[in-house]
Formats: structure tokens, C-alpha cells, sequence
């Protein structure tokens, strides 16, 4: 089966997250068609991401795509055995060295302790009955017995084990070959029907289009009934946004949200290039990880403007809204508190990790205080950006290393965007009191 060895580069990681959000909250406003139809451009994105599953089938109602199933179920249950005999396999590879180290160590052993052993019972005759020179000498003596008499049985053991498991690692290699090779052909096979695929798939959409029930207008009852739920539904997001700080945390909420769907593909892709390829990443979680970490942060304005936070309403639900504007007036130092502290502590964070010692940019000399603000400004270039031995500061330990230090000026980011949102908070609690509705 072959290995997936794909590393995803830092630069794509950070432009995905900017892009991404930006391609699909336009995609999202485009004018939706009334009538339901398959389109050949999620068809095929459908194809490259999830073919081979057969999941294009399945987006076309068509059934042909159980075909692909058994195929990728095979594929998995071949990793497995491979991975077992992979174990078994290495298991055994083990034994066999440790009993090769054994014959090279031994043998050497045994054979200087024999051809020594006339020499040393030849002093015990010599020396003198009872004395110390003859004790001495016997005692040499039986330790050289004893490491023949030892190493004997250590070789004779490992040549044992050398008969005994060279034909189990041979038979465990022959195995793991099999189910690898196993694997290997039926992704093939997968891939020859995703191909076949690919090139029918514009006229499966267009059969599967004609197969649709032709579009009929509502009939009043029901739009009457459509616009009456209309009427009882909670607000819309955009309802909240009365003012400029309140369209900022909309539109910060929004963008992050899209993050959810990255995750979706990043983890997908772990899963198959885990079990499918035998080749899992070491960048996925760490990259996914500290996306959520970074979209906890930026989303906290946007909840607390569409107040979607977690809250205890026991008490506050049944009170009128002037009272609700008093609460969470006399309430909001507490939040200023937290607040300015995030933002605070953030802002500590965010110039250590620049400041770091192996930051060697012109910004992280600036955070060292090792350059003035106007040096640091008139030192930017394109090679600051473009040169690969410049560190701009904190990097993670992992094998991945992605740069930390822009997670932690998101923390400052998400600080601010909380502060703002209070302060517009604040006015229209403030401008509620005053008109007392």
C-alpha cells in the first residue's frame, strides 16, 4: 500500500484559515435557485474528497455507489492485518538480533575462557597445597568453568531461538506482504472506479437532474403557514448588529465559524491517510487544536452580541427588558474586569512570544527593547517575510514547529473584539434605561 508523506506547510496553514472563510461567506450570499438541482461542481468536489466511499454515488442517488464500500472495507480490514503481522513480524525481527548479539558476544567468551583453562588448572597444580596462590587459582579456575558452563547454555539457547523463530519472521513477513499487496490493488481498483467515475459523473448529474419532480409553486395555505413560522422564528444574527462594533463581531463570528468545516477536511484526511495508507500526519490535531483554541477566542464578542453564551435565566429571563438593561449594567464591571484582563495578560503573552531568544527578526529585537519602534518600522523588508531562517518568535516543540506566536496575538485580537462588544453593550443598556419601555 503505498504511504502518504505530505506535511502540510506553515504558510498553507495560515492562508487556509484566512481564504477559506472568505471564499465560503461568499459563496454563502450567492442567490439560492428555487428549484433543487445537482450541480457538477460539488459533484466532483464530492468525487475527489469522499470517492472512495462512493460518495458522489450517493449524492446522486444513485446505488451503484455500495459498490465502492466493500472495496474500502477490504482495504481496511488488509491495513489491519498488516499492522498485525507488522507487529508479530518486528516482535520476532527482535528476538532474532537479541540472539544474534548473544552468538557474537558469547563465542568469543567461551573460546578465551577454554584456552585459558590449561593454563589455569595448570597453576592450581603448581601452587602449593592450602595456600593463598592455589585458592586464588581455583577460584579463577571455577569462574572460567562457570562462563563456559554459562555461555554454553546461552548459545545453544540462542541458536534454538535462531532455528525456532527465523521461519515464523519469514512466514510474518511473507504475511504482512500479502495483505500489503492486498491493499494495495483494491485501492486500485478503487481509484480505476473513481476515474470511470469522473469522467461519467457530468451525465450522472444530468440523468440524476431529469430524475428530479418538476418544481410546483406553494399553495397559500402553506405559504401562509411558511410565513407565520417566519414571524415566530428567534432572531436572525444580522438582527443584533446595531452599530459598527456590532457588524465587527457578526462578521468575526461568521468568518471563524467556517473554521468548523477546515476541520472537517483536516480530520478526514487524518483518518484515511491513518487507516487507509498506514501514514498518519503529525501536524492534524496540533494544526486543528489550536484553530479551535483561536476561534474560541475570536467568537467570544460575537456570542456575547447575539447572547449565546451560557447564562443561569432562573432570574434574569422574567424580568422586563429596563430591568434586564439595569442588571447587566450593574453587572458589566465584573465583565470590564475579566475582560480587561484577557486583554491585558493577552498582550503579556503575545510580546513574549515575540520576544523570545530565538526570535532572530527585527520585530522580536524590537520586543526585546534591543531596537527602537521607528528602527523596527524602517528594518521591515520582504526578506523579513521571505527568508526561511528568520524566526519571529515562539515556535511549537512538536515535530511540526508551527510558528505559537500568532495564536497569541489572536489572544489580544479576541480581547479587544470582547471590550469593544462591551462597550456596545453598555450604550444600548444604557440608551434602554433611558427610554423605559
Amino acid at each position: 500500500m503505498p504511504g502518504l508523506s505530505f506535511t502540510l506547510p506553515h504558510w498553507l496553514y495560515w492562508v487556509g484559515l484566512i481564504v477559506f472563510p472568505i471564499v465560503a461567506m461568499v459563496l454563502s450570499r450567492r442567490p439560492q435557485p428555487k428549484e433543487r438541482r445537482y450541480t457538477l461542481a460539488l459533484a466532483y468536489m464530492i468525487a475527489v474528497t469522499g470517492g472512495i466511499i462512493g460518495l458522489h454515488r450517493f449524492y446522486l442517488k444513485n446505488l451503484l455507489g455500495i459498490v465502492y464500500l466493500p472495496i474500502f472495507l477490504f482495504v481496511l480490514y488488509a491495513n489491519g492485518q498488516t499492522h498485525d503481522a507488522r507487529t508479530v513480524l518486528s516482535n520476532h525481527a527482535n528476538e532474532i538480533r537479541v540472539a544474534e548479539r548473544v552468538l557474537e558476544r558469547e563465542v568469543g567468551r567461551v573460546e578465551d575462557a577454554r584456552a585459558g583453562l590449561s593454563d589455569l588448572e595448570a597453576r592450581v597444580a603448581a601452587a602449593e597445597a592450602g595456600s593463598f596462590a592455589q585458592k586464588s587459582a581455583e577460584k579463577r579456575l571455577q569462574r572460567a568453568l562457570d562462563t563456559i558452563e554459562k555461555g554454553e547454555a546461552r548459545l545453544i539457547e540462542a541458536r534454538q531461538t535462531m532455528v525456532d523463530v527465523t521461519p515464523l519472521r519469514d512466514t510474518a513477513a511473507a504475511t504482512r506482504a500479502f495483505w500489503q499487496n492486498a491493499a494495495a490493488y483494491a485501492f486500485y481498483a478503487i481509484l480505476i472506479l473513481l476515474a470511470v467515475d469522473l469522467v461519467l459523473l457530468p451525465g450522472l448529474v444530468a440523468r440524476a437532474n431529469a430524475a428530479l419532480p418538476p418544481h410546483e409553486e406553494l399553495s397559500e395555505a402553506e405559504q401562509a403557514l411558511l410565513a407565520a413560522e417566519a414571524a415566530d422564528r428567534p432572531k436572525e444574527d444580522h438582527e443584533y448588529a446595531e452599530n459598527w462594533i456590532d457588524r465587527l463581531s457578526l462578521f468575526c463570528g461568521e468568518f471563524v465559524a467556517y473554521w468548523a468545516v477546515i476541520a472537517v477536511f483536516v480530520y478526514y484526511y487524518e483518518v484515511i491517510a491513518r487507516y487507509v495508507f498506514g501514514s498518519p500526519t503529525n501536524w492534524a490535531h496540533e494544526a486543528m487544536y489550536l484553530m479551535f483554541g483561536m476561534q474560541y477566542l475570536i467568537s467570544g464578542s460575537y456570542a456575547m452580541m447575539t447572547e449565546s453564551h451560557v447564562r443561569v435565566d432562573i432570574f434574569y429571563a422574567p424580568l422586563s427588558r429596563p430591568k434586564k438593561a439595569w442588571v447587566d449594567l450593574l453587572t458589566s464591571i465584573f465583565f470590564f474586569i475579566f475582560a480587561g484582563t484577557l486583554l491585558a495578560t493577552s498582550w503579556i503573552f503575545a510580546m513574549d512570544a515575540i520576544a523570545v531568544p530565538s526570535g532572530n527578526s527585527i520585530l522580536s529585537a524590537w520586543a526585546r527593547d534591543e531596537i527602537g519602534f521607528g528602527q523596527m518600522i524602517a528594518g521591515l523588508n520582504a526578506g523579513q517575510w521571505t527568508d526561511p531562517n528568520v524566526r519571529w518568535g515562539e515556535i511549537s516543540f512538536n515535530e511540526w514547529e508551527v510558528p505559537l506566536w500568532p495564536m497569541k496575538w489572536v489572544m489580544v485580537i479576541g480581547g479587544v473584539l470582547l471590550v469593544l462588544q462591551g462597550v456596545s453593550k453598555l450604550s444600548k443598556d444604557i440608551r434602554e434605561i433611558a427610554r423605559g419601555n
